[in-house]
């Protein structure tokens, strides 16, 4: 369904089961940083992990490695996520979604499949969606019950570069310009 400007590593599975094996656990030492929920932190290596995209393909995070990844945790029943959405298309996407360097994976938390498709129609957007069943994602880069509306900014060595809770327009650009560097 989704057009991907980033090639996966996995290929569509016959299980649907979208695990999270060969997970790398957070920084232990990572501090939450202005109480934002995170349990990493700038500087680390992202956690790893493997999730089955809307369209059934199979991706693994270290797979995309030599690639910018941008990660954003989101859900349907969030009314910030709705309104950050359309930027991310809009601002991100659509500028970068040819950039063979640049990968964006939105990452819907713990909802089913139809449910995250309607979700997708209705924020207009384009961009690759993932299930998080349970929220296990999730909770390897943040607290299992903070609050969603989070972008992780991946360089190409797989080391977090920016983390973003909540939808702030200053921060929002700052993402960009740092996006737009790294894929340069």
């Amino acid at each position: 369904m989704f057009l991907l400007s980033c090639s996966f590593a996995g290929k569509k599975e016959q299980k649907a089961d979208a695990g999270t094996e060969n997970q790398t656990p957070a920084s232990e030492e990572a501090e939450d940083v202005g109480g934002r929920g995170y349990i990493v932190k700038v500087g680390d290596m992202a956690p790893d992990f493997t999730l089955r995209l809307t369209d059934g393909e199979t991706f693994k995070l270290s797979a995309l490695r030599g690639k910018v990844v941008m990660l954003q945790f989101t859900a349907s029943w969030c009314s910030v996520c709705r309104r950050e959405m359309p930027f991310i298309e809009r601002d991100i996407w659509q500028k970068h979604k040819d950039n063979s360097s640049f990968c964006l994976v939105g990452i819907d938390r713990d909802e089913p499949l139809d449910k995250v498709l309607t979700f997708a129609g209705q924020t207009g957007i384009t961009y690759p969606m993932a299930l998080d069943p349970g929220g296990d994602v999730f909770a390897l880069y943040a607290e299992r019950d903070a609050g969603i509306t989070r972008n992780v900014i991946i360089n190409p060595e797989g080391r977090i570069t920016m983390l973003t809770r909540l939808y702030n327009e200053e921060e929002f650009n700052e993402m960009k310009q740092i996006i737009g560097k790294l894929v340069k």
